[in-house]
């Protein structure tokens, strides 16, 4: 199951971009951050294939959800514009951003690449 983020709980589970500067990622496992709102279509479509990778990748990848409604100041850190946007966060490096309503095979390839793949 993918978690609903606050502010607070992205600070501890994602990155506390108030007191650092460049990016540090505080997680254990890679995430994937789900910047979607309720009104929104394709957020829609894109949220049961979130919920079925959280469950294919459970304790491999964290899933989180951030509502950019009730948690406007996280979308505007993050400079999302259009939802749903989708944070693909490693372990270590630098995080990459995914916009639009991504079909669960691209979804998963993404994963594999951002997540998983060597950095050489």
């Amino acid at each position: 199951m993918s978690e609903h983020l606050t502010k607070d709980t992205f600070l501890q589970k994602v990155f506390n971009f108030e007191t650092n500067k460049d990016w540090k990622y505080e997680g254990d496992l890679p995430c994937v951050v789900d910047f979607w709102a309720p009104w929104c279509g394709p957020c829609k479509m894109v949220g049961p294939i979130i919920e079925e990778l959280s469950t294919e990748y459970a304790g491999k990848v964290n899933f989180y959800k951030v509502n950019t409604d009730e948690e406007q100041e996280l979308g505007s850190v993050f400079g999302i514009r259009s939802i749903p946007s989708l944070l693909f966060i490693p372990k270590e490096g630098q995080p990459k951003m995914a916009v639009g309503a991504l079909p669960k095979e691209a979804l998963k390839q993404a994963i594999e690449e951002e997540l998983f793949a060597a950095k050489v």
